[in-house]
């Protein structure tokens, strides 16, 4: 299969279906309780694809591994300042719609379309900058980032609904937001056969991303859960992303080291006949 096929495939995956599986999730009586377990697996995947994948290939890729570092650094402080800046325009907007009840004011969801269509459209980047590694490690990130978008599309839909957005319009809303993974794929997979030495720097910049996420976004609420029990559990599914991913990053090229070694092989069997 082509690779930009196996891009556009995994990009669909990354985002339509993590939407199909918000969908499912908020129609469902206990989403709330499936997401809240869902999330800490979501963080240890991220975490598990930062560390063991996405870091090692972009220090592979270059000899000056503080560059890698220092973009590690850089996407980890510029999604930090785009929350920020995402959060007081969410505030702001609580506050003029507290002070204006009886006015159609929706400024939360134009910024939170704003918001997941960009983010959609890093996610997509992501996945096309680990297919330019190896399909392994493109299927890991898609992993990854499924995980993670899951719990995350189930807070859309709910923030959309309760400002009166129909389920209807919600979906069809997320839906095209999500194609953004799989535009922005495309497009840097061609762009990125062209600049493969920017690689490193968005790999670096991508692992800051995920470290990010999981760091400040995620954990923080596994250590603000009042109920002991939640907490351990809670833990344990954090632990579990980490191993599963893990696995999947050992067993995905494993498969792919075997793939290469074997035409390798033939080759050298044909130039010594």
């Amino acid at each position: 299969m082509p690779i930009i096929l196996q891009v556009i495939i995994c990009s669909l995956i990354g985002g339509i279906f993590s939407l199909i599986g918000g969908i499912l999730l908020t129609f469902h009586k206990k989403a709330n309780k499936i997401a809240s377990y869902a999330t800490p697996f979501a963080a240890g995947a991220l975490l598990a694809a930062a560390f063991i994948d996405l870091l090692p290939e972009a220090i592979e890729t270059t000899s000056d591994h503080s560059l890698v570092l220092l973009f590690t650094l850089l996407g980890l402080t510029a999604f930090f300042l785009l929350e920020t800046f995402i959060q007081w325009f969410h505030c702001h907007a609580h506050q003029k719609t507290s002070h204006h009840k009886n006015e159609n004011l929706k400024p939360v969801v134009p910024l939170l379309i704003l918001g997941d269509t960009l983010h959609n459209a890093i996610d997509g980047a992501a996945i096309a900058g680990a297919f330019l590694i190896s399909p392994a490690s493109g299927i890991i990130i898609t992993i990854a980032i499924a995980a993670h978008e899951i719990p995350q599309e189930i807070g859309d839909f709910a923030v959309m609904i309760h400002y009166g957005i129909s389920r209807r319009r919600t979906i069809i809303i997320n839906l095209l937001s999500a194609l953004a993974a799989t535009i922005s794929a495309v497009l840097f997979y061609l762009l990125g056969n062209q600049l493969s030495q920017f690689l490193p720097i968005l790999l670096g910049f991508v692992a800051g991303f995920f470290i990010y996420i999981a760091a400040t976004d995620i954990i923080p609420t596994i250590h603000q859960d009042p109920i002991r029990r939640s907490r351990n559990i809670k833990s344990l599914w954090l632990l579990i992303g980490v191993v599963v991913v893990s696995l999947t990053i050992y067993s995905l090229h494993q498969i792919s080291h075997q793939e290469e070694a074997v035409p390798n092989y033939q080759n050298t069997t044909q130039a010594s006949s």
